[in-house]
């Protein structure tokens, strides 16, 4: 058996432990590999930065632990972005797997940047309902909310104080792995004329660039690219970046290993019709 007919024989544990390796090694040891970033992503990017400090922002956590790693980057960044630029921050969850996700996140990132509760940010947590949920948030948040995630009434937290509804918003950002962010734009845009960004996973986002070229969302960030372009423009790298590395090089490989598959059947191949004649 000659160089090419191992190679196409090759046992697959060997394959399955270089993409390990591809995938481990740039977690730990990030490479840097260099990502451009968007306009979508850089939309929503400016949107916050054009805020006035003090403005505040509605980020809804609308996912469950199965678009975890893609949605949860792009999420901290945000609340990074926020917090930095002093603009309080309005958490609220409309998908039932999303509560404890949201949590974690923001009892993290708010500890990570000096961010005190009820002043520069408020979880009101999870409401069920949906659409119902975002049109009464336009007409007043202590329909849906008259409490926060904590059972503390809304009219004791500071922040809310001067927050009633969207016209007292700056931003909504929807984080979601599903539909979520066609109702923000159905109930929150439309029927209230809310600006609204999307995070929203790879396989999603080429659904909602309708919504950019009709002005219905100011921004999108599309799965792990997106959420690590967000973290290249507020110069925090995070888990976005490592991941992309990771994929990079998965991707460059099992690129590699189709390439030489292709030359090593079209070599063998050769060589039978040879020794046939």
């Amino acid at each position: 058996m000659n160089l090419y007919e191992k190679f196409l024989h090759i046992d697959r544990r060997y394959i399955f432990i270089f993409v390990a390796l591809g995938v481990i090694i740039p977690l730990i040891w990030p490479l840097g590999l260099a990502v451009t970033t968007s306009p979508p992503v850089e939309n929503v990017y400016k949107a916050i930065e054009e805020l006035e400090p003090g403005t505040p922002v509605l980020v809804s956590v609308d996912y469950d632990p199965s678009t975890q790693p893609e949605l949860s980057p792009m999420t901290v960044a945000v609340l990074r972005h926020c917090f930095y630029r002093d603009l309080p921050v309005i958490i609220t969850v409309l998908h039932p797997g999303g509560p404890g996700l949201a949590l974690e996140i923001s009892d993290r990132i708010s500890k990570e940047m000096g961010a005190t509760y009820g002043e520069d940010y408020v979880f009101l947590g999870y409401k069920v309902g949906g659409s119902a949920v975002i049109l009464s948030m336009g007409q007043d948040f202590q329909v849906s909310f008259p409490a926060d995630y904590f059972n503390t009434p809304i009219d004791d937290i500071p922040l809310m104080k001067n927050v009633r509804n969207y016209n007292d918003v700056g931003l909504v950002i929807t984080m979601s792995g599903s539909t979520y962010p066609e109702v923000w734009v159905a109930y929150a845009h439309e029927r209230y004329g809310q600006k609204i960004a999307a995070g929203v996973t790879a396989v999603m986002a080429a659904d909602y660039y309708p919504f950019l070229q009709t002005g219905q969302l100011v921004g999108l960030i599309g799965g792990l690219k997106g959420a690590a372009e967000y973290e290249k423009l507020i110069e925090r790298p995070d888990d976005g970046l490592k991941g992309m590395d990771a994929q990079t090089i998965v991707h460059l490989f099992v690129v590699l290993m189709i390439l030489l598959g292709n030359l090593a059947f079209f070599f063998v191949k050769r060589a039978k019709k040879r020794e046939a004649a």
